[in-house]
């Protein structure tokens, strides 16, 4: 089991579609931009420990979504889209400088619609973008999801289930349809600011095809995998560490 951080900020924001629970760890530096995460799909505990070591050389912020994790109830069922809007509306009312903004599984989609033309948001960075069209359909998401849990490490749905109950069934169905109707495609193809994509070596769910494909989407796209499935953070919470720094950099400077 990852270490979970301990000394994290907690804050609440009165979104335009709900009410939106962020918890922030790490110290602002100067130069450096800071790093905006959006949680995946429904969950958000599991990153804190990868947000944990993102803070070791900035200010890292995890968003959750209305309707999700600690945040309020949206005003009905969100879309893709909206989940993107709401990030937009959080990134909007923040004192920050430009930002990193970045999405793990499901929050990738996310954060794509909440990036274009953004203007605080100086870099996207999708780690196991989904949904692959490998993936695009129930019965083969679900299948490729099977396959990936064989490589992830224990202790993920443990860590998990509170916040699936917390959601409930009829959200998580709306929910997984809402991903599976939305292409990643769409948003991209209006990015104008540098990408970095990032995907396990053993994910199941993200192909390396589809990763390669997406930062060709782009003007600027790197791409790089790291050991691990498609939750390649809670295996190694250091992991993303790296790349994300070094991307932040190149796009400070």
């Amino acid at each position: 089991m990852p270490e979970f951080p301990r000394d994290v900020t907690t804050s609440y924001h009165e979104g335009v579609l709900g009410r939106m629970r962020s918890r922030a760890v790490g110290t602002p530096r100067p130069g450096v931009p800071q790093v905006v995460l959006v949680q995946g799909m429904a969950v958000a505990d599991y990153l804190l420990p990868a947000l944990s070591a993102l803070g070791e050389w900035t200010r890292a912020h995890l968003v959750e979504l209305p309707g999700f994790g600690g945040s309020g109830e949206p005003p009905h069922e969100l879309s893709v889209p909206e989940f993107g809007y709401a990030v937009a509306d959080w990134l909007t009312t923040r004192q920050h400088d430009r930002v990193i903004l970045a999405g793990h599984s499901s929050g990738t989609q996310v954060a794509a619609e909440a990036a274009v033309g953004h203007p605080r948001v100086a870099g996207l960075v999708l780690a196991s973008p989904t949904v692959d069209p490998v993936a695009r359909g129930p019965v083969r998401l679900l299948v490729r999801w099977q396959l990936d849990g064989r490589h992830e490490p224990p202790g993920l749905s443990k860590s998990h289930w509170p916040e699936w109950k917390r959601a409930g069934l009829h959200r998580l169905v709306h929910l997984v349809r809402a991903h599976l109707r939305h292409a990643m495609e769409e948003p991209l193809a209006r990015l104008m600011v540098p990408l970095l994509v990032l995907r396990g070596e053993q994910d199941r769910l993200s192909t390396r095809q589809w990763a390669r494909h997406l930062i060709g989407m782009v003007p600027e796209g790197q791409y790089a995998e790291l050991p691990g499935a498609h939750t390649f953070p809670w295996l190694d919470p250091r992991a993303w560490s790296a790349p994300i720094r070094r991307f932040a950099e190149a796009v400070q400077r």
